[in-house]
């Protein structure tokens, strides 16, 4: 994790590794439940008392755009720690056209681009698992003889799919907080 924020994250900071390995980690952990019989944790959960009881986190839509929200304060706060104020609303109304009368074009522009980052960061996630989700509760209401040979190769195939959805959203986390406090040119 070390190298690969050094590759992303140009400036030095000692926030940004741990930060992107707990991302990973929490990501990673959160999507393994998946990976449990569907009909284990809700049983659990009913006779605990839950009636309605969504056992993979990141398949709500809450979780992941929270997450995605915490990263899009930090996204502002970096960039607000490195440039400034001044130099914050400058990049938001300068770029991509130069001519003052086209600086609210440029931030409605960009304004668009800064809100794009934690909702697709945060639907990302949640569709991915919600899709996984969905198939291994129709790989579960199949007969058993299809289930055995369904559940085996996507729960293979689910584990790379756990794993690349944390190291995604770890990977895009380190990049916008990258792009936060680079110069642009």
């Amino acid at each position: 994790v070390n190298n690969l924020v050094k590759e992303i994250f140009k400036t030095e900071d000692k926030l940004i590794g741990p930060l992107a390995l707990t991302i990973f980690v929490w990501v990673f952990l959160m999507n393994s439940i998946d990976l449990l019989p569907v009909d284990y944790v809700p049983m659990i959960a009913r006779t605990l008392g839950f009636e309605h009881f969504r056992d993979l986190p990141s398949a709500d839509i809450n979780v992941p755009m929270s997450m995605a929200i915490g990263v899009f304060i930090l996204i502002i706060g970096y960039t607000l720690k490195s440039k400034g104020l001044v130099g914050f609303l400058k990049e938001l109304t300068t770029q991509p056209f130069t001519h003052p009368l086209l600086y609210p074009v440029n931030f409605i522009l960009e304004l668009v681009t800064l809100i794009s980052k934690p909702i697709s960061l945060g639907l990302r996630l949640f569709g991915n698992m919600y899709a996984g989700e969905m198939i291994f509760i129709l790989i579960a209401l199949m007969p058993w003889w299809m289930q055995w040979a369904l559940s085996v190769p996507w729960a293979l195939f689910h584990i790379l799919i756990v794993f690349l959805q944390a190291f995604i959203f770890m990977v895009l986390t380190i990049v916008y907080l990258g792009m936060a406090v680079e110069e642009q040119h």
